[in-house]
């Protein structure tokens, strides 16, 4: 089973893993290789944990989302999801001023107002309609901003992909969750129930291409998690990492043989600092 991002339930870490990965993502590699592995300190351990959420997928959260999107109408399914998302924006909103993203952080306060008054309490999405984009900010991006280091990649029971900091996170994003909100023990618990079989709904047509296209389907969400989170923090304008010493010493062989290129020296100016860190 696989998983992404967002406060409360955050089984869809996923999400985040899966929307790079069909955005055209660095794609599918072969064996247990790929970028994040030296991330991955844990593989053995994480190993076993992913494939226990790949068998409570199989065995129950998948059959019960395919029958949540067989049973309820489009419109339903999607005024679930908005309801939950209202509340994303409302921590997507502190997160944002938290960074000092103030201009984000009033839009998002804006797009919570709109859609409640308006959307009765978020069922609808007005603020979208009115050209107000949503820009999802959670405290682990909230940490990477002010230079926490991702820590190593961690695959949490039913939760799926994530890091040290990101898991760190995890308590004050679930305090932002509509579960959070209600005294009552039941209601919570349904909550969040209704919460993570909407969310694995949206998923299955993501996940079944997944399942065609990747060899290895750990180091596929692994390295799509880790490149997706990555782009979170900076925003999109991802620094440019300095080569690894093997990498570089390639790279200068070949300069000398006349094939390649030797690559240009960084310099204060031009690399910022920690660039050659461990991705945020």
């Amino acid at each position: 089973m696989m998983s992404a991002v967002r406060p409360g339930l955050q089984l869809p870490a996923l999400l985040a893993a899966l929307a790079i990965g069909l955005a055209g993502c660095t794609t599918i590699r072969e064996g247990r290789g790929g970028p994040g592995q030296r991330l991955d300190p844990w593989e053995s351990w994480n190993r076993k944990v992913f494939n226990f959420n790949e068998d409570l997928d199989n065995a129950l959260l998948k059959p019960v989302a395919v029958a949540y999107t067989e049973i309820l109408p489009e419109g339903v399914r999607r005024g679930v999801s908005n309801f939950f998302s209202n509340f994303s924006d409302g921590w997507s909103a502190v997160n944002n001023m938290l960074q000092g993203k103030f201009e984000l952080g009033f839009e998002d306060v804006t797009r919570v107002m709109a859609n409640t008054l308006f959307g009765l309490g978020g069922v609808f999405d007005v603020a979208s309609e009115m050209g107000i984009d949503h820009k999802y900010e959670d405290f682990g991006q909230t940490l990477g901003h002010y230079g926490v280091g991702a820590g190593a990649y961690v695959v949490l029971p039913i939760l799926g992909p994530s890091t040290v900091r990101d898991t760190a996170a995890l308590p004050l994003d679930r305090l932002a969750s509509p579960p959070a909100f209600v005294d009552s023990t039941g209601w919570s618990i349904g909550l969040g129930v209704l919460q993570l079989v909407s969310t694995r709904a949206s998923l299955l047509g993501a996940t079944r291409v997944i399942d065609e296209i990747a060899l290895d389907k750990y180091t596929f969400i692994r390295d799509a998690y880790l490149q997706r989170r990555r782009s979170l923090i900076f925003d999109g304008d991802l620094p440019e990492t300095p080569a690894a010493p093997d990498d570089a010493a390639s790279a200068a062989a070949g300069a000398a043989g006349g094939t390649v290129a030797p690559p240009p020296q960084a310099t204060p100016a031009s690399a910022p600092a920690g660039a050659a860190s461990a991705p945020r």
